[in-house]
């Protein structure tokens, strides 16, 4: 069995429009929790936090970013692995490190993998963060707050 690494990222996406700033959520199937969180996913082999950050919001929503246009959201959460997932790392492997990102995207529909989540929302800051399940993603949500402002 080949075994995913505790090693992940988080991406939130934004968009600035006339009314205002919203973030990207997406709602996992309910085999998977059924919760709304913001891009996530983990590093494959040799890959860098960037490399994957690019790769995980191409597969989860269809938007192709450069590398460049991720900015480093300069948090990393170390969490315990839920136990729905504990079973998808080597034994004994209890937490994970997550590295998170963000970019500003202009707002659209976006292609879902139907295999991981099952709705979006584009959201303002107080919904979002209403919606978010995993205080990982709280946390991440805070800061860009206070970063996209000042952007």
């Amino acid at each position: 069995m080949r075994y995913k690494q505790p090693r992940s990222v988080q991406v939130i996406l934004l968009s600035k429009g006339s009314g205002g700033v919203e973030y990207l959520l997406l709602r996992r199937i309910a085999a998977h929790g059924g919760f709304w969180q913001s891009i996530t996913g983990s590093l494959e082999d040799a890959e860098t936090h960037r490399e994957a950050a690019v790769r995980e919001v191409r597969e989860e929503t269809g938007y192709e970013l450069d590398a460049d246009e991720l900015m480093d959201l300069e948090l990393m959460n170390r969490f315990e692995i839920s136990p729905l997932w504990r079973s998808k790392y080597e034994p004994g492997v209890t937490h994970n490190e997550e590295v998170c990102f963000w970019a500003r995207v202009e707002k659209r529909d976006i292609t879902l993998d139907e295999r991981e989540h099952d709705s979006f929302i584009w959201a303002d800051y107080e919904t979002a963060l209403g919606l978010l399940h995993w205080e990982s993603n709280k946390r991440a949500m805070r800061k860009l707050k206070v970063l996209s402002a000042e952007c």
